[in-house]
């Protein structure tokens, strides 16, 4: 895993080393092993290495075919081994052990189409010089990033966006029109970035640029229509398939030649994944969790107990309120967007422990909620259309209240509130986005806290209605429940949990996170289910249960899901820090000009004297924050913000911002 950018000069001229060395410094803590440059005539490719395969022998950008073929490449090729034999017998010969080295003869034999080849996660730029083209791709589920952008005839990509703002001549303001999603569904919607002017390829896209022109295309899509029919005898089958499949998904991710550990939440998939990892190596792994002071988010107990059953060697990290306020600057300079919520922060720390112990590589369990029906948005999706056919039940909606005993405010409503909240009307039933409009329109309502010149530049724009277009051509034939995963799968997965939540916080301290249920074999198979084998009534993840019944201890398989949370608003006024302080002050809110400086100043206020918040309050005040953050890091001076460091919080307490 590392960080690649390069240049291409779309009509003529030369590639400038320098620039090419500016932008990859900035973006250098993903790669600190090694670094290297490629330039010549109008291309030039940079990378910074993370050495995980071939330590000796993968050094980038690396090239075949007398140097007419380059690449700079992020991420891992799991099945290289395998297409590596393929292609020995084809008659191409190898110098290397690198799966980058796989990827360049790959290409060479199959051109474009070579991606659809590629098990892996990953975002890379090929040079073909003979074609004078360059191809870029990047991973079908978007878990590593890839940025790019057009000024004065270059087009400029990279693995983040701030390599491409070490360029002078790339603009860097805010999207507006990209903060009212993030205010709507929690992400952007590719190529729709925060920052104007600045897009991201797609996840499961690749783009060819070419005599000065770029074509975007699509290489692989998920077709959530169930294929396979319900029973006891095919459910105990398909259980040991999917067992099978989670197997090998695993065992290919571990292929490293540095040690490989894993994230412990103590849920089931997390658990699954160590003990699966645990019986290939043929010895317990390294495992790494978070713990919280709070009851209610803290998940000690089962991590412990998983941890003490599978035999791991394992670290925990408690992260209190101090340390979510200490490296929340940090870490939004890492995510390069807002974010409505502090979970991030803990796992950036996390990733630093697992690093300062001494690990580049850890598996993690995210995607199978996604993937596999475990999410309470699905399980929600299910009551409001069971009370929809009864919408004047006085029990029905006590099952929603039970959902969600972790939000006081669900608790004390009444029903006709519930009615109007959870959109249960068969009006609402036809909507495409039926499952996620009750989370999209209480997450719109931060928008409130808007300044009156931010309406009205986006009084025309309807984020939810924008996203009709940008769905698949069968998505209408869906059944509910496959319309709720794609919408989990298309947006926030990429969007939040797989880069905020993921590359983002773990590349900052150069640990690669590997996801074995997003191997893309797994991702077809679980398309096919049936809804009913994924969430059997109300019980969530069923066929995974099945399979891995005694697998991993019984209390954990059995125990419900505890969504992943972290202290939010509360964190930022248990204790004192100048950068809160003057960030949320009326005079740098209407500085900014972004949010309106009286809503903001009662907003904290509220959170100051301590009393009760709401689930909007936290993200209004996390959005609120992190957007200032953004600004005053990124939209200064741009010789101050950009370098290849975050943020200190005296730095940010002195510093000033303007549109």
């Amino acid at each position: 895993m590392c960080g690649i950018a390069g240049s291409l000069q779309l009509h003529h001229g030369s590639a400038d080393p320098e620039r090419l060395h500016q932008m990859i410094r900035t973006i250098r803590y993903r790669g600190p092993d090694d670094v290297g440059i490629y330039n010549h005539g109008p291309v030039g490719l940079a990378h910074a290495r993370l050495s995980i395969i071939d330590l000796a022998g993968g050094h980038q950008p690396m090239s075949i075919a007398r140097e007419s073929i380059w690449v700079t490449f992020n991420g891992e090729i799991f099945n290289y081994i395998e297409l590596r034999d393929e292609l020995i017998a084809k008659g191409h010969r190898f110098t290397s052990n690198s799966d980058t080295e796989v990827l360049l003869h790959l290409y060479q034999e199959e051109g474009e189409q070579c991606v659809k080849r590629l098990n892996g996660q990953w975002a890379f730029a090929i040079w073909d010089a003979p074609k004078q083209k360059l191809f870029l791709s990047r991973d079908r589920f978007g878990i590593r990033p890839l940025y790019y952008t057009e000024v004065n005839g270059e087009f400029l990509f990279a693995s983040e966006i701030k390599a491409l703002l070490a360029c002078p001549q790339v603009a860097c303001a805010i999207d507006l029109n990209g903060l009212d999603q993030i205010f709507t569904f929690w992400v952007t919607v590719p190529p729709r970035t925060a920052f104007r002017g600045i897009s991201q390829l797609p996840p499961g896209h690749s783009m060819v640029v070419k005599e000065g022109r770029a074509r975007i295309s699509p290489y692989w899509t998920i077709d959530l229509v169930p294929q396979v029919t319900n029973g006891c005898a095919s459910g105990n089958q398909l259980a040991e398939e999917l067992l099978a499949l989670l197997h090998d998904a695993t065992k290919i991710r571990m292929r490293s030649d540095v040690p490989v550990g894993a994230y412990l939440s103590g849920g089931i998939d997390s658990t699954v994944i160590a003990a699966l990892a645990s019986g290939i190596a043929g010895k317990p792994v390294s495992t790494f969790s978070v713990t919280f002071e709070a009851g209610d988010l803290d998940e000690s107990k089962y991590q412990s107990e998983a941890s003490s059953i599978l035999g791991t060697s394992h670290h925990d990290l408690c992260c209190r309120h101090e340390d979510i306020v200490r490296v929340f600057p940090e870490v939004i300079w890492h995510t390069e967007q807002p974010i409505l919520r502090s979970a991030p922060t803990p796992l950036y720390l996390l990733s630093k422990r697992v690093r300062d112990s001494g690990f580049k590589v850890v598996l993690t369990g995210e995607g199978a909620d996604e993937l596999l029906g475990g999410y309470d948005i699905f399980k929600e999706t299910k009551i409001r259309q069971f009370w929809s056919r009864r919408p004047d039940s006085s029990w029905r909606p006590i099952l929603l209240k039970r959902l969600y005993p972790y939000m006081p405010g669900i608790q004390r409503q009444s029903l006709e509130y519930l009615k109007y909240f959870f959109h249960v009307t068969q009006e609402e039933l036809g909507s495409p986005f039926f499952s996620h409009l009750p989370r999209w329109e209480l997450t719109s309502k931060t928008k409130q806290f808007f300044s009156e010149s931010t309406r009205s530049e986006l009084a025309t724009a309807d984020a939810v209605l924008s996203l009709l277009g940008d769905l698949p051509t069968s998505y209408a034939m869906w059944p509910p429940f496959a319309k709720a995963e794609f919408l989990e799968m298309r947006y926030l997965m990429p969007g939040y949990i797989l880069s905020s939540q993921g590359d983002r916080v773990a590349m900052a301290h150069a640990v690669e996170g590997r996801y074995p249920f997003l191997d893309h074999r797994l991702a077809t198979f679980a398309a096919r289910l049936p809804a009913s084998l994924k969430m059997k009534v109300l019980d969530q993840k069923y066929l995974l249960k099945l399979a891995v019944k005694g697998l991993i201890p019984e209390s954990i398989r059995r125990r419900p899901k505890q969504p992943y949370r972290a202290p939010d608003g509360i964190s930022f006024f248990c204790t004192k820090d100048g950068y809160v302080q003057d960030l949320l002050s009326p005079t740098r809110i209407k500085q900014d000009g972004i949010f309106d400086a009286r809503a903001t100043e009662v907003l904290v206020k509220k959170f100051r004297s301590g009393r009760e918040t709401s689930i909007k309050d936290n993200m209004a005040l996390i959005g609120i924050l992190s957007t200032t953050l953004l600004l005053d890091r990124f939209m200064r001076t741009r010789g101050e913000c950009l370098t290849a460091s975050p943020p200190t919080n005296a730095q940010l307490s002195a510093s000033g911002c303007r549109l």
